[in-house]
């Protein structure tokens, strides 16, 4: 299974969603919080050129944020994708 990792802060509530997808699927994740270090965020920033939380990284995969990662359950890739 693809290293999950998902930059986020404790209080978005769309970090909250994508977590609790993640959950539902039994997936093992790494989670970094950006909200108490400026250096976290800006690797979260470079990594992805987006501000925003979450950002999600399945493997070497940038997924994006929580829209991104539930459209990818709708259209029934991301099983695949966690699989790799």
């Amino acid at each position: 299974m693809n290293e999950t990792t998902i930059y986020l802060t404790r209080w978005c509530p769309f970090c909250t969603r994508a977590i609790a997808l993640l959950d539902s699927k039994q997936v093992k994740y790494t989670v970094i919080d950006v909200d108490t270090d400026p250096a976290l965020r800006q690797e979260m920033m470079q990594r992805s050129n987006r501000r925003t939380v979450p950002q999600i990284f399945i493997g070497q995969t940038h997924v994006g944020g929580c829209d991104e990662l539930f459209a990818l359950e709708r259209q029934g890739q991301l099983d695949a994708l966690l699989a790799d």
